[in-house]
């Protein structure tokens, strides 16, 4: 972890404007969303139904914009991408705040969920992966820190601004900060980093890529390819896992004999073992490269689902949460390393794209598959037993994909 130090001093600026993306894409994440859901219930006279069905929608289709606004990152300078993004996602938040009715509801979780969880999200990544080569994991590592950060404050300062303000109040709030704090904030940072260049950092001023090396791959190209659909694949398990197994939180502490107090304060476990996960498996990422790291990242979810069928003590909520955390950080470096060790980075954008949007999409399908499940009377132990099943099984089929995705790099 002292490699990581240099780093940092080396190259202030660039890495705390991805560490401030992934942060405040927390807007629109679930785990955020998810705490004005009874606020919106009792507004607009929503089942939980209801407002899952309007969410999971909302959802599916900032997935499948993500595609196509995802590539623009290739063609426009990165800090008029990044001033529209953040000004979006401050619009998005003003919408929130404004909402008259349900169908209006459904308009702002498909702003927030694009702009938020797809796009600032994206915006990190892409940045961190073309700007960094030899020390990409660590970019890409550090940067992702915003991600736990914002999972273990933005709830606290929810709960405290909807008690004063109310939920209105705190979305016009959200939305006001963005404005006129995180957007320019994000375009000095840009201003600056050209003078923070190096430790790892390559000349890719104004962040458009123009033209690339033979080697990298299109869009096209790529989805040619049944090598990355077998991986993404495999990859989507701790998207749709966690994502299942968090909205339905309420249900599992029911079924545990969990207090949801007990239950919610293990998020902090998940929050630390996301960051560690997180900056190790960077340090592995630069020095075996991120294919050679892949197949083990998904054991820890493995075992965290298989923890979830088989015991009820409490203790183990801390335990499942743990070893998920690491999971999800090691995936998060992982995402925004693979691709471009992979494809290369001339079209990282518009591949990125697709890959969070079929993570996007895969957030979206878990709700309600598990919520099915459910309903049809089938527990969490079965389900803990499937959802093991999935990430172990995926981790095998890494190892076997693992040859060919060297080849590729090495054919490159």
């Amino acid at each position: 972890m002292r490699s990581y130090l240099p780093f940092i001093a080396a190259n202030p600026r660039f890495l705390t404007f991805g560490v401030l993306a992934t942060l405040f894409s927390s807007f629109g994440q679930t785990f955020f969303i998810a705490l004005f859901g009874g606020a919106w219930r009792e507004a607009f006279d929503l089942s939980h139904g209801d407002v899952g069905a309007i969410y999971s929608g909302a959802t599916l289709v900032s997935g499948l914009t993500l595609m196509w606004l995802g590539r623009l990152i290739d063609r426009v300078a990165l800090w008029r991408y990044t001033l529209a993004v953040c000004l979006a996602l401050s619009g998005a938040c003003l919408l929130t705040g404004l909402v008259p009715s349900a169908a209006m509801l459904a308009i702002a979780f498909f702003t927030l969920r694009l702009t938020g969880q797809g796009l600032l999200s994206h915006l990190a990544m892409v940045a961190m992966a073309r700007r960094f080569v030899a020390t990409r994991g660590k970019a890409v590592s550090l940067a992702a820190v915003g991600h736990p950060v914002g999972e273990a404050v933005f709830p606290l300062v929810a709960v405290v601004l909807m008690a004063a303000l109310g939920w209105r109040g705190a979305w016009l709030l959200f939305g006001a900060v963005l404005m006129v704090g995180l957007a320019p904030l994000m375009l000095w940072l840009l201003r600056g980093a050209e003078r923070d260049r190096g430790n790892g950092a390559t000349a890719t001023k104004g962040m458009a890529v123009q033209a690339g090396n033979p080697g990298d791959r299109s869009l096209k190209q790529v989805v040619r390819d049944p090598l990355f659909f077998a991986v993404m694949f495999c990859m989507l398990a701790p998207a749709f896992i966690t994502t299942g197994l968090f909205f339905h939180q309420v249900a599992l502490a029911e079924a545990k004999g969990w207090s949801l107090s007990w239950l919610a304060s293990c998020f902090i476990g998940f929050a630390a073992t996301q960051t560690l996960g997180g900056l190790g498996t960077g340090t592995l990422v630069d020095r075996f490269g991120a294919v050679r790291v892949l197949p083990m990242y998904l054991l820890p979810l493995a075992a965290a689902c298989a923890v979830v069928a088989s015991f009820d003590h409490p203790l183990t909520a801390a335990v499942y949460l743990g070893l998920a955390g690491v999971t999800a950080g090691a995936g998060m470096t992982l995402l925004g390393a693979l691709w471009a060790e992979v494809y290369g980075v001339a079209h990282l954008g518009a591949i990125r794209g697709l890959v969070q949007a079929m993570m996007v999409l895969a957030t979206a399908a878990a709700p309600g598959l598990l919520g099915w499940l459910l309903d049809g009377g089938i527990g969490f132990s079965a389900i803990g037993l499937g959802c093991a099943g999935y990430a172990a099984g995926a981790s095998a089929l890494l190892t076997v994909l693992r040859a060919s995705l060297l080849k590729r790099i090495q054919a490159a």
